[in-house]
């Protein structure tokens, strides 16, 4: 939002830009088009060339590329929603029909707290650090990292297929397309005007 409040000639030019994340550079996409522009992308997914079933470490600092598929980082989106930040969830289906849902609120707190509707207030929870209520570890059983509960009614970092499989470890939004896999999804925030 700071980019396009200060440079009004990047509205409705979507693409990579560098913001400042804790006093470090950092290579974002910036969504600069939907409902007025100004969304950083916190996760973005357009095909399986890159794999986000990942520990800690790498959903901590983030990873992938921003204008393909990429994951912010955790301390990232700890930083950036430190002030109050509204969350815009993009999904895309293999249909190629778009939907999205619009949250007035969001943010995620430190390692010790993360939170998404059941989600909410739920800790992270990756491969190898198991933070949910369910018996088992919900990142293993729904193959990729998330805000889980016992176990998800979405899971937009599963596993990555190329066809509109069913099942719930795959990137799914289970009240648009039930646990049907998705072909592309986004995360973006800014902050609430």
């Amino acid at each position: 939002m700071e980019i396009l409040q200060s440079n009004p000639c990047v509205k409705e030019k979507d693409g990579v830009y560098s913001i400042n994340v804790n006093e470090q550079e950092k290579k974002v996409y910036c969504d600069m088009t939907a409902d007025g522009g100004g969304w950083t992308a916190i996760q973005k997914r357009e095909d399986g060339s890159t794999d986000f079933y990942k520990i800690w470490a790498d959903y901590k600092k983030g990873f992938g590329v921003p204008f393909k598929n990429y994951w912010i980082g955790n301390d990232a989106i700890h930083y950036l929603t430190k002030t109050n930040q509204e969350l815009r969830v993009e999904l895309l289906s293999f249909n190629d029909e778009k939907v999205y849902a619009l949250y007035s609120a969001f943010q995620v707190g430190d390692e010790s707290r993360d939170s998404l509707k059941r989600h909410n207030r739920m800790k992270f929870t990756t491969l190898d650090e198991d933070n949910d209520f369910n018996g088992g570890n919900c990142a293993v059983n729904r193959h990729g990292a998330w805000w889980y509960a016992s176990c998800s009614d979405s899971n937009l970092n599963g596993q990555y297929v190329g066809s509109a499989l069913s099942g719930p470890d795959y990137p799914f939004w289970l009240h648009w397309k039930s646990d049907t896999a998705l072909k592309g999804t986004a995360m973006l925030i800014r902050p609430k005007h």
